[in-house]
């Protein structure tokens, strides 16, 4: 058995605690409640203050998002579902404008949590071959593997 793991970052258009960033900052935990009541929800990176602001592997201006969903259903439905919807259409009052893929996923084993270090190098496959069953996007989802 197979679930599905995603990773999304972005650049902030200022630090953390800038004004430009508050109303993202005051919605994390109502999203991150969402996600976590959502059907199929399995698991979300997080600090101890319950959100990942704080892990910042891929540097001092990049917001992670990591968690692992039961299956691709599961996932888009959350995504796409009113509540985070209305935050994603005002990523860009947030975050700048990437040319490149910002999100990544990929199938993991039932049971096995991805770390930051393995969500990177997804993200880099994507980046450097395109969507494939390893590493893929919204638009060109894989099965899981038989």
């Amino acid at each position: 058995m197979y679930h599905l793991a995603q990773l999304n970052i972005a650049h902030m258009r200022g630090e953390y605690e800038d004004p430009v960033m508050a109303e993202f900052v005051a919605n994390i935990d109502r999203v991150n409640a969402i996600a976590d009541d959502a059907p199929g929800f399995v698991w979300r990176l997080q600090d101890e203050e319950g959100d990942a602001t704080s892990i910042r592997p891929f540097g001092d201006t990049t917001l992670i998002n990591m968690s692992v969903w039961e299956s691709f259903e599961a996932l888009k439905a959350f995504v796409f579902g009113p509540a985070h919807l209305e935050i994603m259409k005002r990523r860009g009052e947030w975050f700048e404008r990437m040319e490149q893929a910002y999100v990544v996923l990929w199938w993991i084993p039932a049971g096995h949590i991805p770390g930051e270090e393995e969500a990177g190098e997804r993200l880099a496959l994507l980046r450097s071959d395109g969507p494939t069953p390893a590493a893929f996007n919204f638009r060109e989802v894989f099965e899981p593997p038989r």
